[in-house]
């Protein structure tokens, strides 16, 4: 997933159009960047434990250039508000109201 790093100015009325407020377009975001980044946290908790030693020695401290690697390459992917909000821009984000039917 390709997302510009860079910062990017919104218009708060073009992003509210979709549920007519912003608090809740903001709700809706927050939601959604939350679910990600739990989702990118567990893959790499499950990579990193692949690295786990059972030795708990202060003095053995190993460097693995893989697992730095791989804590490298999760600190350079896009943020998750920003996967969020590119989500929300594409309608590639399913949502619904308790009282509404869901849109899309």
């Amino acid at each position: 997933m390709a997302i510009n790093p860079s910062i990017i100015t919104r218009d708060v009325n073009d992003l509210a159009v979709e549920t007519q407020n912003i608090y809740k377009t903001v709700n809706i975001l927050g939601k959604r960047a939350r679910q990600i980044s739990v989702l990118g946290k567990e893959e790499l908790n499950a990579k990193l434990a692949e690295f786990a030693s059972t030795v708990d020695n202060l003095e053995e401290v190993f460097e693995n250039r893989e697992q730095i690697e791989i804590s490298r390459f999760y600190e350079r992917m896009a943020k998750a508000p920003a996967v969020a909000l590119d989500e929300y821009v594409n309608n590639d984000i399913s949502w619904r109201s308790r009282n509404e039917e869901i849109n899309k």
